[in-house]
């Protein structure tokens, strides 16, 4: 899902507005991140803001990664995902807002799934007393590589039982 010009200008404004409202200056270093961000279609770590932007020349320290993200947090551009296993990743809420995931408990693989029915499902629940600002579900179990792979290895062990057992 590639963000549209048009949505990536409302979100270049809305930043624009969070940074004036708050009295901060836009600088450069904060609009590259932005760019980056909104470049972004799957989760993504604060690590691979930053190795984009070098990969562009354009060098950036982690604190300025780490502050910009965390404006982007407080203006509701990006949302934050803590997958069991796994990093701390982030995502554009835009996106985030259309799918769900899949995370593979053995090798953290994390995966979007878009299910119209589920987003129906969840995605107008009320509940009392609480606004819902945004909402993320995800599925935990085992991806397709990883079970083939763990087929394989019970093949192996089997197969070094049985030898053993002739063997004596």
């Amino acid at each position: 899902m590639d963000l549209s010009s048009n949505n990536a200008n409302a979100l270049q404004n809305l930043f624009s507005d969070y940074l004036k409202n708050k009295n901060l200056r836009n600088t450069a270093e904060r609009n590259a991140i932005f760019k980056a961000v909104c470049q972004t279609t799957d989760p993504f770590t604060l690590d691979m803001i930053r190795q984009r932007l070098e990969d562009g020349n354009f060098r950036v320290s982690r604190a300025s990664v780490y502050n910009t993200m965390e404006l982007l947090l407080e203006s509701n551009i990006v949302v934050r995902h803590q997958f069991v296993g796994a990093f701390v990743q982030y995502e554009l809420k835009y996106i985030a807002e259309q799918y769900h995931y899949t995370i593979c408990t053995r090798c953290n693989t994390v995966k979007k799934i878009k299910n119209d029915k589920l987003k129906r499902l969840f995605g107008d629940y009320k509940m009392p007393r609480f606004t819902l600002e945004h909402y993320s579900l995800q599925f935990y179990g085992i991806c397709s590589k990883c079970k083939f792979r763990l087929a394989q290895e019970e093949k192996q062990i089997k197969e070094q039982n049985s030898f053993k057992d002739e063997e004596s």
